[in-house]
């Protein structure tokens, strides 16, 4: 069998996906078909939006199908008519055994972590939340659990000390581009043994889940180090914030996206200093945090300079967060 006679049906949805898809694309795989979620009202407008995937497949002419749900009698028939030999999934919804079982060499998923670590919809951002500084991908059989499939594939990627999830997010596409082209070719070879997940390491296996709003509310009683890399593990999307408080008793969220520890004593964590001009920074537990891009709520994300120009904060202003209980 050769590249172009393996029938693949992928399916993902955001731009993590593209990369992957495109490089089964272009390594001249025979792509019979595309799967992602359907048309989405969003923006002001609420129009109708594509997602990165579908896009990328109608402007190469791929078909393309969007189920609401995947138990739907007409979207397995019309799954089945593809007559795949494999599905690759990369970014997409947990799929029910009706679906992943149907292509005789089986389906895979593309993973942002080194599995068993990381489980979960967000594994780029919980491994930077908790400092890791190595994760990498995995390409796995999909079963009935979430992330516990036989293991394909896995590619080390190193963290950097100052990179965000978006950065971390933006540098894995291209190599988890590569590892699914890897990973097809040694199973049309029949050169590959899936290996069982190892769960032996106990404690140590970290969780992913997806993360809300309320996990993005950072809480100042924490060392500094800790609050650093959960603003890290969390910019761009979705953003951690904090509540700046005028003096008049007005309470603006503001998104912080990047920084680094700062110098000097603490007195109480939760403290505001700074010059007015080009320096912000909040007091944690055992430090201070040095931002250096955030963002109110309606405006554009911005050099703390230039939001310093802009609010002109005064004696009065000060942050306002609840301790843990």
């Amino acid at each position: 069998m050769t590249r172009n006679e393996l029938k693949i049906v992928f399916m993902g949805t955001p731009e993590f996906a593209v990369a992957p898809l495109e490089a089964l694309y272009q390594a001249g795989f025979h792509v019979v078909g595309v799967v992602t979620v359907a048309d989405k009202p969003a923006g002001r407008g609420r129009q109708l939006q594509q997602s990165a995937v579908k896009k990328w497949a109608v402007d190469h002419n791929l078909p393309v199908l969007q189920p609401l749900k995947l138990k739907d009698e007409q979207f397995i028939s019309d799954l089945k008519a593809w007559n795949a030999d494999l599905f690759v999934v990369v970014a997409f919804r947990m799929l029910p055994e009706i679906v992943w079982s149907l292509p005789p060499m089986g389906t895979f998923n593309l993973h942002a972590s080194l599995l068993p670590r990381y489980r979960g919809a967000a594994p780029i951002n919980h491994a930077i939340i908790n400092g890791e500084p190595i994760t990498g991908l995995t390409t796995f059989l999909l079963d009935e659990q979430l992330d516990t499939g036989a293991i394909l594939f896995q590619q080390e990627i190193k963290i950097g000390n100052n990179e965000t999830a978006s950065q971390l997010h933006d540098r894995m596409m291209p190599v988890g581009g590569e590892l699914v082209v890897k990973t097809c070719d040694a199973l049309m070879n029949r050169s590959l043994v899936p290996v069982k997940q190892d769960n032996s390491q106990g404690v140590l296996l970290r969780e992913a889940p997806k993360i809300f709003k309320e996990n993005c509310l950072l809480q100042w009683d924490q060392p500094v180090e800790l609050i650093r890399n959960r603003i890290r593990g969390l910019s761009s999307y979705p953003g951690a914030f904090t509540h700046l408080v005028s003096p008049e008793g007005e309470t603006l969220v503001l998104k912080i996206f990047n920084g680094e520890v700062g110098s000097g004593s603490v007195t109480k964590p939760g403290e505001l200093d700074t010059d007015g001009k080009s320096y912000l920074a909040i007091s944690c537990s055992d430090g201070w945090y040095k931002a250096s891009e955030v963002q109110l709520s309606g405006r554009k994300r911005m050099g703390i300079a230039e939001f310093l120009r802009g609010i002109q904060l005064k004696t009065g202003w000060r942050i306002e967060w609840s301790e843990r209980k």
